[in-house]
């Protein structure tokens, strides 16, 4: 299989991101090595074990080993790139997705944490003093003030925060840049840990990482999620707890507060109003309390 071909095609032509093209270089090599191990295709052209019977026992295996639908349904997606990957570079001629019938996702309402949860966490006193405590808590303000990806919050430098308009610039998927407004509470703990990182010696000039590690380097993915999951655990007890439900967190309150779904979709740089339409469901469930509330006869 071309696969390291296509990996470089989706870094130098598609412009992925490092995240997309590590989870779909491996979804291949899993696919690959499943072919491999239970479809006699080990010594045959790779191409020839691209077809329907081998990709419909691998949803069988996938299945059979409790990975849910949403899960397979992402690998067959990025299958159905290199697919069409190497169609265009006319490797293949038929599509072997054609006739395969995908497992249905179950519908899931995006989790977040309710607005009295997010107001104690902010009046909380969690955050330590230190340069860490104040950069912990710029990390989560800086999601739940924006709803910005944690692959978009780590490659974010000081250059990209503006005083005089009170935003941030941030570089979305697809490099599709956006502007999001900060509210004067975020930009002065941006303020406090600017100070707290010149305290330590570390970089604050114009091209220099806004986020960076308790020593100083650059910020990597895990770190954020662990301090995120942290301390949104002193506040919530929600099942799941992540960078990605402060986002979601984000956007529920915004469409709570009255904000038009046109806009939500651009501060969240979704590309789609259906992707941001499923944050209505959650909107949908306050008014239902709110009626039972009002309503005599609920």
């Amino acid at each position: 299989m071309n696969i390291e071909l296509f990996v470089k095609y989706l870094k130098y032509e598609k412009r992925y991101s490092i995240h997309t093209i590590q989870s779909y270089e491996t979804d291949l090599n899993q696919f690959r090595t499943f072919v491999y191990e239970h479809c006699s295709c080990f010594g045959k052209d790779d191409e020839a074990c691209l077809n329907y019977q081998n990709i419909r026992s691998w949803i069988v295996e996938l299945s059979l080993n409790d990975i849910n639908a949403r899960t397979i349904n992402r690998k067959l997606s990025c299958l159905k790139s290199y697919i069409k990957y190497l169609k265009k570079q006319n490797i293949i001629d038929e599509d072997p997705m054609a006739k395969i019938i995908c497992p249905k996702n179950k519908k899931r309402l995006p989790e977040f944490v309710q607005e009295i949860q997010m107001n104690k966490l902010e009046a909380s006193d969690v955050y330590t003093d230190d340069f860490c405590g104040v950069r912990d808590k710029f990390i989560v303000e800086m999601f739940y003030n924006t709803g910005m990806r944690l692959s978009e919050l780590i490659n974010i430098k000081h250059v990209d925060i503006s005083f005089s308009d009170l935003s941030v610039k941030i570089l979305g998927k697809g490099n599709k840049e956006r502007v999001c407004p900060l509210n004067s509470y975020t930009i002065n703990i941006y303020k406090s840990y600017k100070d707290k990182k010149l305290e330590h010696g570390f970089g604050v000039s114009k091209d220099d990482w806004l986020f960076v590690t308790d020593k100083g380097n650059i910020m990597y993915p895990k770190f954020v999620y662990q301090k995120v999951v942290h301390y949104l655990s002193k506040v919530t007890v929600i099942d799941k707890k992540s960078p990605h439900v402060l986002r979601h967190t984000f956007a529920t309150h915004m469409l709570n507060r009255g904000a038009d779904l046109n806009a939500i979709k651009e501060l969240l740089g979704h590309v789609s109003l259906a992707a941001t339409q499923v944050y209505t469901h959650n909107t949908f469930a306050k008014i239902k309390d709110v009626y039972k509330q009002a309503h005599p006869r609920a």
